[in-house]
């Protein structure tokens, strides 16, 4: 036995000597900005050996001894086959909490190593992986304090396999956070897999931290996964760790993410008009990969008006360079008679934000408020298909994002401040130019004037409000859109699977919320005493609300006053029901139109032939 982990040993130290470590790397998508964020560097023994794979390979270090040199050499071997490539974007390199620790990568090394190879610190993503207990949390967060400074970014990996990693999320404050793959496989159809992530996703945002969701293997996962909102993606279907990997998405995932679901935005600026990076997008002339520092300078002395340039190889943005960064460097002495006729390379950032034309404005913003600042000064490139087009300003950006903001504004309800007549008209008209099914739904309180005249427009500003806030909190926020069309009624367009249940929580909430905004004796009566319409003393039943939802598929209506008449008619119907169909009083009721009209016969064709 000890001559076997002798041998071992000895081929490892062989392996490790040699350069026999054949590091693959895996693509990370980013779903916001639809291009790849970078990669994650894996390994490989040499092929057909008995230490092939990582398990084998880092289980026999452990044996001998020597893990924490086979992490360093992975380490090596990774960031100099990434160099070699001149692959774009992050690299993203696995770290064991112990040699996190270890004097070799503290002693300057790495930081040696970056510089030989021409990498930026903050292109790399230090990954914290847990496969060995946290004994040192705060000689832990010492180092990285110390890494932060130097610009890394750190992740942490498999969150969810164990409480060690929440542990960690909370008090390392990561940049990246990796959702284990057990949670994504198999997301769109499991439930409960669904609600995990998006806990998960609620700690994200209050933390500033970027999920990725790994394992991603199947198409119907990575679509849920994008449209939940999840940063970003990593697995198979995206693309399989290769030596040589793809520097472009593969025509599967680009159609998987063409088939992006309609913004929820009312900041569209009219129907079927979506603002996108490639309405921001400035045609300026790139460089190639080969072009000498003197050629940029005399670009940037030639047009004082440009402020950075890209750069290209084949098409395709490698780097973006900084005016001001570059002449500050070369008005040093001396300077351009020593990097003149050198590349430009050698002064470009070699990980510039690179999005597809299809972004949105939304996900550019997002994008840029999560991003490192001087991705403000630098802007973004803007491509198609995966080759140049044109560059993007954060100025430009945020002038378009002001004036969405005016107009949504414009057409908000004073009252919940809620998108109004226009851009729920509007919305719906994008819905019907995209062919999208919804569920209409129109939402009306009961008895609602009487409780108004009776006690003023305080207590009835008080119940409209309330409606409002129990709409939104009913809505799946990145599915549904409310709106407020004015005084008690409101309309949302369900997207969310889910809808008819949603729609009797808001029954049901809205009756509960009533509870509060009456006095005892209230209560008690279910009612109160007021003047009716012709002035005599009467009893007033307290408000309630009435849903009327009409199903919508593709086709079968052509107008959002189609939409609006058909969900009024259901309304109608809903105000003459009082108790559900299990004949439990909710206080409310809830129709809905169950017909399923074909595109001769529909109920939007009935109503359109009623109006006209």
């Amino acid at each position: 036995m000890i001559v076997l982990l002798d041998e071992e040993a000895a081929e490892l130290r062989r392996i490790m000597a040699e350069g026999l470590l054949n590091p693959v790397f895996q693509p990370i998508i980013d779903f916001r900005v639809r291009a790849v964020l970078g990669y994650e560097a894996l390994i490989r023994g040499p092929q057909d050996s008995p230490l092939q794979f990582p398990d084998q390979l880092f289980a026999a270090a452990s044996r001998a001894g020597l893990s924490l040199d086979l992490e360093h050499a992975c380490r090596e071997a990774s960031l100099r086959a990434f160099a070699a490539q001149r692959l774009a974007g992050r690299l993203f390199l696995n770290v064991t909490p112990g040699c996190l620790l270890n004097n070799k990568l503290m002693n300057g090394y790495t930081r040696e190593l970056l510089a030989e190879l021409g990498i930026a610190a903050n292109r790399v993503v230090i990954e914290l992986t847990e496969n060995q207990q946290i004994t040192d949390m705060p000689g832990i967060q010492e180092a990285l304090l110390h890494y932060r400074g130097r610009g890394f970014q750190i992740a942490i990996d498999d969150l969810g396999e164990g409480f060690a990693n929440l542990r960690m999320w909370s008090e390392l404050r990561p940049e990246f956070v990796k959702i284990d793959k057990h949670f994504v496989h198999g997301i769109a159809d499991d439930r409960i897999k669904f609600h995990f992530v998006r806990a998960m996703q609620d700690l994200a945002e209050i933390c500033n931290a970027s999920l990725v969701a790994e394992g991603i293997e199947r198409a119907v996962d990575f679509t849920c996964i994008r449209d939940m909102g999840i940063a970003c993606g990593q697995g198979y279907f995206i693309a399989r760790p290769e030596t040589h990997p793809v520097r472009l998405l593969p025509g599967e995932v680009v159609s998987a993410l063409g088939q992006q679901r309609l913004s929820l935005s009312p900041m569209m600026g009219g129907p079927g008009k979506m603002p996108t990076a490639r309405t921001l997008l400035r045609p300026i002339e790139p460089v190639p990969q080969d072009a000498t520092n003197g050629l940029v300078i005399d670009r940037f002395e030639a047009d004082p008006e440009l402020d950075v340039l890209p750069v290209v190889h084949d098409g395709q943005p490698i780097g973006m360079i900084n005016r001001h960064s570059m002449i500050d460097r070369f008005a040093r002495p001396f300077r351009r008679e020593l990097f003149g006729r050198k590349s430009c390379e050698m002064f470009m950032d070699h990980a510039p934000l690179v999005v597809d034309e299809h972004a949105t404005i939304q996900e550019l913003a997002l994008m840029l408020a999560l991003a490192p600042k001087h991705y403000l000064f630098d802007g973004f490139i803007v491509t198609g298909h995966g080759s140049y087009l044109g560059v993007g300003s954060s100025h430009d950006l945020m002038a378009t994002i002001t004036e969405m903001q005016i107009s949504a504004a414009r057409y908000a309800n004073p009252l919940t401040q809620l998108p109004g007549n226009v851009p729920i008209n509007e919305h719906i008209d994008r819905m019907l130019v995209a062919g999208s099914s919804f569920v209409a739904a129109y939402v009306d309180i009961d008895n609602f004037k009487p409780y108004n005249d009776a006690f003023g427009y305080r207590r009835g500003d008080d119940v409209i409000q309330t409606l409002g806030r129990l709409v939104g909190e009913i809505a799946d926020e990145r599915l549904d859109f409310v709106g407020h069309i004015g005084g008690d009624d409101f309309f949302i367009i369900f997207q969310s699977s889910d809808w008819e249940m949603r729609s009797w929580q808001l029954v049901s909430a809205f009756a509960e919320a009533m509870n509060g905004l009456l006095t005892p004796e209230e209560r008690a009566h279910g009612g109160y005493m007021a003047e009716n319409r012709r002035g005599e003393l009467s009893f007033q039943a307290l408000p309630t609300l009435s849903i009327g939802a009409v199903r919508v598929g593709p086709g079968e209506c052509e107008s959002h006053r189609e939409v609006a008449a058909a969900a009024s008619m259901a309304k109608k119907q809903a105000k003459k029901k009082a108790r559900n169909t299990l004949g439990e009083d909710f206080g409310g009721s809830v129709f809905v139109d169950r017909r399923r009209p074909g595109p001769a016969d529909g109920i939007c064709q009935q109503v359109s032939h009623v109006l006209n």
